[in-house]
């Protein structure tokens, strides 16, 4: 049976709901970790010459409006910039505490600094819960990759790890016309722990020249090609033309494309290829695999497939939906040694969760409750402000070959009758067959009434009728396991298309 836990578990299968700091900190042990993955915000929404020119915190309001990685001097920015330099609980290096100074002149208090407070918080944590034979990649880009590697070093190097190699990873797309040249590729850094870290042989083969590649080969009895490769100190071993060449620094693997069978509509989603080379090259069977900016679950998908234990970490549930769709694949629900911790286990850490007082997870109430109720298959409605009543969409097959909707508004507090007779008129507006309320306080007498007076809904497909406007509680949904019970046809997480309506079914997270 598929499990919601709210402690460490191990052998770990994790995918953990919350702030990664957080997580890192309180939830994961020391040493615990072979190979950690991150693929953060890039921070490159911005013009790069704004950002590093942003000399005593002033920023284009217009600009900044469009900047949704979010990166401002704040209470949080400040916080953390408090933390580092103050070495709070003796967790920074030196060498980390003077570079955040030290940029703080250089760039000020704004954006970038905020971002690199940011990764050197989260950097220090993973550094921490890795084995001495761990690795770390970071993928970024140019924008401020030459100030992560600077905070890398600071973290890594200062402590005995090494810095291994700058991977590129080289793509092509289609890119709009403009004054430089195309930008064709990202940056990982790769860095480990310690001297004796784990690495395995990653090759490909050699493709055209996979016949005689150069006078060094020659062929054995059986025919194969093969050159002799010196050890020192050690007896010279056989290479076989065969098992293809190492593994360079620049990797030359597509994007995903629009076709792609991988593409889940996320937005900066990455290939499962580059990741398997990553996952391969540092891990073995049954170590364990962080990512702690899942994201889409890459990472997590990739490592199941190759018997790595794993852990994800992301703070929306947008993503943590996402990701148990991707695990489930053909199935209603994914494997059942998958454990996901940080959900609501009742109903007063479900109103903490409406309650939380950050700006980043506003609307992870509402995402959390529609997506449980329609087990992942919702659409949320990302739009932030006006949302016309509705936080979520859902599709069902009303017949052979047709489909119609159910509009979903969630309710933390302050329902009453005027609620259910809004929604009426939502439902209405938006031509949905069916409207659900999920409150988490207890609907009252007149609620009730409300939403029987809107009439019932015949459907042919099940033959049954279904109330036009039902109430679910939080309490139901999660003591009495309370869920949809339509003929679901539209998988909305999975495709993240733009629908007729002003609805979008996209990934923004």
């Amino acid at each position: 049976m598929f499990r919601y836990k709210t402690r460490y578990n191990s052998p770990m299968k994790t995918l953990y709901y919350g702030d990664n700091l957080e997580i890192l900190r309180n939830k994961i042990p020391d040493e615990s970790i072979d190979l950690c993955y991150i693929d953060p915000p890039f921070n490159s929404k911005r013009s790069y010459f704004q950002i590093y020119n942003n000399i005593g915190g002033k920023v284009d309001k217009a600009q900044a409006q469009a900047f949704t990685d979010t990166w401002t001097w704040d209470d949080r920015a400040i916080e953390g910039y408090t933390e580092i330099t103050t070495n709070l609980n003796g967790r920074f290096t030196k060498q980390a505490i003077e570079l955040i100074k030290g940029l703080e002149l250089v760039l000020g208090t704004g954006d970038l600094l905020a971002y690199l407070i940011h990764m050197t918080l989260r950097i220090t944590e993973i550094y921490r819960v890795l084995k001495p034979t761990g690795s770390f990649y970071l993928h970024c880009d140019d924008t401020a990759g030459h100030y992560l590697k600077l905070v890398l070093d600071a973290v890594f190097c200062s402590q005995g790890g090494n810095f291994q190699n700058e991977i590129i990873w080289s793509y092509k797309r289609y890119t709009a016309v403009s004054n430089k040249f195309q930008r064709l590729h990202d940056i990982i850094y790769f860095y480990t722990k310690s001297e004796i870290s784990k690495f395995n042989d990653i090759r490909e083969p050699y493709g055209e020249k996979s016949g005689k590649a150069d006078s060094h080969y020659k062929q054995d009895e059986e025919g194969r090609w093969f050159r002799w490769q010196k050890r020192a100190g050690k007896e010279a071993y056989k290479i076989f033309l065969s098992d293809g060449r190492r593994v360079g620094d620049v990797w030359d693997i597509p994007i995903i494309n629009a076709s792609a069978k991988e593409r889940m509509g996320y937005p900066t989603q990455k290939p499962e290829a580059l990741l398997e080379r990553i996952i391969k090259a540092s891990s073995n069977p049954g170590d364990v695999v962080l990512d702690a900016y899942c994201g889409c679950g890459t990472t997590v998908a990739v490592a199941e497939r190759l018997g790595r234990q794993w852990i994800g970490i992301d703070i929306t549930y947008h993503s943590i939906s996402l990701i148990l769709k991707r695990l489930a694949g053909n199935n209603d629900k994914p494997p059942a040694d998958v454990v996901v911790d940080g959900i609501p286990q009742d109903v007063e850490s479900a109103r903490a969760l409406a309650n939380r007082d950050d700006d980043r997870v506003r609307k992870e109430f509402e995402k959390w409750a529609v997506m449980t109720y329609t087990n992942n298959r919702a659409v949320i409605n990302e739009k932030k402000g006006a949302d016309k009543g509705i936080d979520g969409i859902v599709y069902f097959a009303s017949g052979p070959g047709k489909t119609e909707r159910m509009v979903i508004q969630v309710k933390s507090g302050g329902a009453n009758r005027g609620t259910i007779a809004t929604l009426k008129g939502d439902m209405q507006r938006e031509k949905a067959e069916l409207a659900l309320l999920i409150t988490l306080d207890e609907p009252t007498k007149p609620m009730i009434l409300e939403a029987k007076n809107a009439g019932t809904y015949e459907h042919a497909l099940m033959g049954r009728s279904y109330d036009r406007i039902r109430i679910v509680t939080v309490r139901e949904m999660i003591e009495q396991d309370a869920r949809i019970d339509l003929p679901l046809s539209y998988d909305a997480v999975k495709r993240g298309k733009k629908g007729s309506d002003d609805l979008q079914m996209r990934m923004n997270l």
